[in-house]
C-alpha cells in the first residue's frame, strides 16, 4: 500500500512538472528563446557581459535590451540568477525539455496531432535526404 502511495506521488509530480514546462515554454517569446541558446549552449552560468558577446554575432540588441530579455526569462522561471559580483543566468528548463514541447505544439497546431501526417509532409517536400528516410527507418524499426 505504501508503495502504491508513493507511486501516485512520483506520478503526480510528473504530471505537475510536465504541466510547468509546457506552461513556460508556451510563454517565451522568439528574442527570449535567443538568450535560451545561448544559456543552454554554455557549461556554466553566465553573465549579461557574456550572453550579449555571444548574442554579438547574430544579434546587434544594446545592453538594456538582453537585460529587459533575462529579467522576464527569471521572472517566467525560465533562469535562475545567481548573486557573485555580478548576477549571472543558467537555464531552469532544459533545451531538450523546451524542444519536445515545441515540437508536440507543432504537431498539434499544424498536423491535428500526427506525427506520422508531419512524417508525410517532410518526405513529400522533399526537406528529407535519402541519409534522414535512412535514420529514420532505423529509428522506427521494430524487433520481434
Amino acid at each position: 500500500m505504501v508503495y502504491l502511495a508513493k507511486t501516485t506521488r512520483v506520478i503526480h509530480i510528473c504530471m505537475e512538472v510536465n504541466a510547468m514546462i509546457n506552461s513556460l515554454a508556451e510563454r517565451i517569446s522568439d528574442s527570449e528563446l535567443e538568450v535560451m541558446k545561448v544559456l543552454w549552449q554554455s557549461d556554466s552560468a553566465l553573465s549579461v557581459t557574456d550572453i550579449r558577446e555571444a548574442l554579438q554575432k547574430s544579434r546587434s540588441w544594446e545592453a538594456t535590451t538582453i537585460k529587459t530579455l533575462v529579467s522576464r526569462l527569471v521572472s517566467k522561471g525560465a533562469i535562475r540568477q545567481e548573486k557573485r559580483n555580478v548576477f549571472y543566468y543558467s537555464p531552469l528548463i532544459s533545451e531538450r525539455e523546451y524542444n519536445s514541447w515545441a515540437t508536440r505544439e507543432l504537431i498539434e497546431r499544424l498536423y491535428n496531432g500526427s506525427a506520422k501526417n508531419m512524417i508525410a509532409a517532410l518526405v513529400d517536400s522533399e526537406s528529407l535526404t535519402q541519409s534522414d528516410i535512412s535514420e529514420l527507418r532505423e529509428m522506427f524499426r521494430v524487433e520481434e
